[in-house]
């Protein structure tokens, strides 16, 4: 069953971006995007529409449920479109290895084609992975800003003062 077709065009109508499309376990998860985030009034929006065509095309037969979202700071990465958006940026991934066991890595991705994304992990250097080997892969978003050193570290400040015995 094609659903990203008219998924698509629906969104499209919207002025929205299919970001990915999974059906699995009776779930109908739709991610959408757009430059510069998506807002809760267009996702609500895009289940609705999505929610009625569904009801009147009735591609699926068994029940299911519809998950429409935004995908968050920290994106699911799965398709080579996926890792190709990311290049410059931190993704952590877990890679599978045949007779090995499974390898975390995290760092940023420096190159990616229809098969394979580099990553410049900090302990293991640029390591190359095959895309049907990464397990599961997202965006790392980094809370806060790196602290600063203080100018005034070691200074007086005002109302401040050092007593000595």
């Amino acid at each position: 069953m094609d659903l990203e077709t008219p998924v698509t065009t629906i969104l499209s109508n919207l002025g929205l971006d299919l970001y990915d499309l999974e059906f699995h376990g009776g779930n109908l998860e739709i991610v959408v995007s757009k430059a510069g985030g998506v807002t809760l009034d267009e996702v609500t929006k895009a289940n609705r529409e999505i929610g009625e065509w569904l009801d009147a095309n009735d591609p699926i037969s068994n029940r299911y449920t519809l998950d429409v979202s935004s995908p968050g700071l920290e994106r699911k990465l799965r398709t080579p479109k996926h890792f190709s958006t990311t290049v410059g940026e931190v993704v952590t991934l877990r890679e599978l290895r045949d007779a090995e066991p499974t390898r975390r890595l995290e760092g940023v991705v420096v190159n990616v084609d229809n098969d394979t994304v580099t990553i410049r992990d900090e302990s293991l250097g640029e390591v190359r992975v095959d895309l049907t080997k990464v397990e599961r892969a997202r965006t790392v978003f980094k809370w806060g800003a790196e602290a600063k050193p203080s100018p005034s570290k070691g200074k007086k400040t005002a109302g401040s003062s050092v007593k000595e015995k």
